[in-house]
């Protein structure tokens, strides 16, 4: 482990640091604004791009896939070579692919460009991992919580404001101001944004970085891809059977090699471990009522149970929700101080579950529905809150990007899941409504079961965690070095 020298002039005071949390935040949202930018375009990108439905829908899987590539790698980068400068890398590829973007009018420069904008998904742990190294101590879990909303905050609030631009302006300026706010994350970071001195050095692990992106890009294009492909074709299982493959060959390498890409036994720590089981189901959870709640508000009236509203209308009833996780971040950051993050975390999985038992039986009135999203936003800020912390409380310092990296992963690939399952769920729970069909109200129900079930799985999963989870090792003040932080009681 690398021992970095005390950075006496390091900037990390109180006014320093309010200020680069906000920066950092900030990064994260613009970031995670990614996730919601073209929604309202989807219906119409075949015909904006000139090719199929299927052609077209690669707009959206070449971003999950490079997001899912990208985020492990860039972690472990962070804690080899600086989080600060992978953090700049990142947003230089959130500002690149959105310029080709805003410049393209054919299928393949869009997805060159989604894909550069996915590249771009690691600045959410890469933040946390400098507040970790910079911040004092009274002010990292707050801190470290807003910066976790963040996720949610961006894809919450990038769907009214995706649909006001795209009904409003032509199509190209959702991009272009996803290069403004960029271009703006990225001079500010320069501005306002310590380097961290704390960096574990060595060797890049090139075998590792390569067999764990082939293994998640082949996983993740299965689960995205299977319902249009066929879950029983021949490509599906075979991306299924190389991802599973791929991993174990994988796996062996990381536990063999000196400078592993993840450090398979610090993750299988039953904190880490556990903490990232959770993410997913919550993951899986939170995308859930994505999903459900926008269709149901834009389903025609005559359905009898859709709400025959824009989607405008649809965006500003899900945007309260990111709201709500900004707001409750500190409260959430309180619990954990006071209780410890295994509470926190706990209490988060309650209320989402909750929210969908309630978004069960009210479904049928626009405020119901802005109620069910204001409760689960609330359970996935108080859950999105913890995982930092306990995920932070059991590993060494120098792998504090890389642990956060690959916990965002789980949570991905739980919206990956989520997705899949409810769309299977809605295919096969039909009306048909004039020349079409539609997804019914018992399938929309049956998906807001599914996703209060994998809540009340993560809260389980939560109960298992050691008694003494512990929050986040406390940084030094001036960004001084912190030794590895012990792993937790109760393994």
């Amino acid at each position: 482990m690398t021992n970095p020298s005390p950075r006496a002039a390091h900037a990390a005071g109180p006014p320093r640091a309010s200020t680069f949390v906000v920066v950092l935040a900030f990064s994260g949202i613009a970031v995670s604004l990614m996730q919601t930018l073209v929604i309202p375009l989807v219906p119409e990108l075949p015909t904006l791009l000139g090719a199929s439905a299927a052609d077209a829908a690669w707009a959206v899987t070449a971003t999950l896939l490079a997001s899912a590539a990208a985020t492990p790698v860039m972690g472990r980068l962070g804690d080899m070579y600086g989080k600060r400068r992978m953090l700049l890398v990142s947003l230089f590829m959130l500002v690149a692919g959105s310029v080709i973007c805003g410049l393209s009018d054919a299928l393949t420069p869009m997805i060159a460009g989604r894909a550069l904008q996915g590249l771009a998904s690691g600045v959410i742990p890469l933040g946390i991992s400098i507040m970790r190294d910079e911040l004092p101590p009274e002010r990292l879990g707050s801190a470290i919580a807003s910066m976790s909303s963040s996720l949610g905050v961006g894809g919450a609030l990038g769907l009214p404001a995706a649909a006001l631009l795209a009904e409003n302006f032509d199509w190209h300026v959702l991009f272009w101001t996803a290069a403004g706010l960029g271009t703006v994350a990225f001079v500010l970071v320069v501005a306002l944004v310590p380097e961290s001195a704390v960096r574990s050095g060595g060797r890049f692990d090139l075998v590792g970085a390569i067999g764990l992106s082939a293994a998640l890009v082949a996983l993740l294009l299965a689960i995205s891809k299977g319902a249009d492909w066929g879950w029983t074709d021949a490509l599906t299982i075979g991306l299924f059977a190389g991802a599973v493959v791929v991993l174990l060959l994988w796996g062996w390498w990381e536990l063999r090699t000196r400078e592993p890409m993840v450090d398979l036994r610090t993750t299988a720590r039953r904190q880490v471990l556990l903490t990232n089981l959770a993410s997913i189901m919550l993951g899986f959870s939170m995308f859930a009522m994505s999903l459900v709640l926008p269709q149901i508000l834009q389903l025609p009236e005559a359905t009898g149970y859709g709400l025959g509203r824009s989607m405008l209308v649809a965006g500003l009833v899900m945007a309260p929700s990111g709201l709500v996780m900004l707001l409750l971040s500190p409260i959430a950051a309180r619990v954990t101080a006071a209780r410890g993050p295994k509470l926190t975390l706990m209490i988060g999985a309650l209320i989402v579950a909750g929210g969908y038992g309630l978004d069960i039986v009210l479904m049928s009135e626009v405020w119901h529905l802005v109620l069910v999203s204001v409760v689960i936003g609330a359970g996935i800020g108080f859950s999105y809150a913890s995982m930092p912390a306990l995920v932070m409380a059991a590993v060494p310092v120098t792998e504090t990007a890389a642990a956060n990296s690959l916990n965002t992963l789980m949570r991905a690939i739980g919206t990956s899941v989520s997705s899949a399952v409810a769309g299977a769920v809605l295919a096969g729970m039909t009306i048909r409504f004039g020349p079409a069909e539609l997804p019914s109200d018992d399938g929309f129900r049956v998906v807001l079961a599914i996703g209060g079930g994998a809540a009340l799985l993560a809260f389980l999963i939560a109960f298992f965690l050691p008694r003494r989870t512990g929050a986040a090792a406390p940084a030094a003040h001036g960004g001084s070095h912190r030794h590895a932080a012990p792993a937790p009681s109760g393994r």
